[in-house]
């Protein structure tokens, strides 16, 4: 039987993944994902409260898809438009 984790301790789960097919080099997938993450822990408060307010977990999985090494000002504001798309969708779903 899977364990329940606490919902007020972790409201939200996310994990990172960069294909090896568009990256064959690991030194670029980890650079991907290292400021993916970064771009995440900056602006996920939003998102936990959101969560927390309705008394929910949700676990998240990003998936970079882009053939180019994005930098970190484009990242941020991708990461922006979907935490606030996942926000609308978390305040939707209450009602």
């Amino acid at each position: 039987m899977p364990t329940q984790l606490p919902v007020n301790k972790y409201p939200v789960q996310a994990g990172f993944t960069v294909s090896s097919r568009n990256f064959p080099h690991a030194v670029d997938r980890n650079r991907i994902k290292r400021l993916s993450r970064e771009c995440y822990r900056m602006q996920k408060q939003a998102l936990y409260d959101a969560v927390k307010a309705r008394d929910k977990q949700v676990a998240v999985f990003f998936i970079y898809t882009d053939k180019k090494i994005a930098d970190l000002a484009t990242l941020r504001h991708k990461f922006s438009v979907i935490l606030n798309r996942l926000q609308k969708e978390i305040a939707a779903d209450g009602k």
